[in-house]
């Protein structure tokens, strides 16, 4: 009941001073968000490879206003790709952008967000690894995939994101299972209309297990972007029916969230990805975490109330 209000409180500007003022909130917010900036995330890196982990990179960030501030989300990933050429981790170590970021949603945003993403695949690809297009909000998925698609014309490894609680997805996993995409299945965490949404746990859940049977049985790499320890279990036995060995596809899960469950995956001998965060602009993603699972928000209202 609580995420749509907590999606909402994302937007707010007034939410954002509040709880960025909080003395406490800084604690709470390096559980997921381990860096601002690329020197403190390099020995992150390291570690969680270290423990036989792999890596999707985030520099956060969404309200681009100017092309200017495109091209510096731009720079930070390039930067970033430097940084990782020399621990030569290869794709245990590719980026996830956000078009927004690149600036997708400014005039002529669709050409202006492919013209500063090309080049950081184009880095991304030069030292052995490459770039996930994360999924925003429905209004901008059309743009996505369609620079997803120019993409993969050079970059044929270059993968995406689709919400199961879209009702567009199941269509999207068809035609992206059969053209032998990567594609990281997540629920959803953007606040989406009736219209256009699942808004009931349960049919999100259904739509999940139904895409992800369809991206198991297809050409492509699904990636199963989930914390549920339901869902894990029916990604294995799906992967089992579909006959794929454990390195044609992985599990992600983000950075702070259910750690131990990582290492236990990993283990096991499965592709267990981190989805790992960094940056000063983290309000945005920091209340989609709150907002994605209750225990977040728990742990983030406990943290307040007893170190506020």
């Amino acid at each position: 009941m609580l995420g749509p209000v907590i999606l909402a409180a994302s937007r707010s500007d007034r939410m954002r001073r509040l709880i960025s003022a909080a003395p406490v909130t800084k604690q709470v917010v390096d559980r997921f968000i381990p860096g601002e900036d690329v020197d403190d995330i390099v020995p992150v890196v390291r570690d969680l490879a270290g423990n036989g982990l792999e890596l999707t990179m985030d520099v956060v960030g969404e309200d681009i206003t100017s092309p200017a501030q495109a091209a510096a989300a731009r720079d930070a990933y390039l930067e970033l790709v430097d940084r990782l050429k020399p621990l030569e981790l290869g794709t245990r170590a590719e980026m996830s952008v956000k078009l927004s970021m690149f600036g997708q949603a400014l005039e002529d945003g669709h050409e202006l967000a492919l013209k500063n993403v090309r080049p950081v695949v184009e880095a991304a690809a030069e030292i052995g690894t490459t770039v996930t297009l994360d999924a925003e909000d429905h209004t901008t998925l059309d743009s996505m995939f369609a620079i997803h698609e120019e993409l993969r014309k050079d970059f044929p490894q270059t993968g995406c994101v689709i919400q199961a609680y879209l009702f567009r997805t199941e269509a999207d996993a068809r035609r992206l299972a059969e053209s032998g995409s990567r594609v990281r299945l997540v629920k959803g965490a953007y606040k989406e209309p009736a219209s256009v949404a699942y808004q009931d746990k349960h049919e999100i859940d259904r739509a999940y297990v139904r895409i992800l049977r369809t991206l198991m049985d297809g050409k492509g790499y699904p990636m199963i972007g989930s914390h549920d320890p339901r869902l894990i279990a029916i990604g294995q036995e799906l992967a089992h029916q579909a006959r794929r060995e454990l390195d044609e596809y992985e599990f992600q899960m983000l950075y702070g969230i259910r750690t131990d469950e990582h290492l236990r995956l990993a283990a096991e001998g499965h592709r267990m990805r981190v989805y790992t965060a960094y940056g000063t602009d983290w309000y945005g993603y920091f209340m989609r975490r709150l907002a994605e699972k209750p225990a977040n928000l728990r742990f983030f209202a406990r943290s307040m109330l007893t170190k506020g």
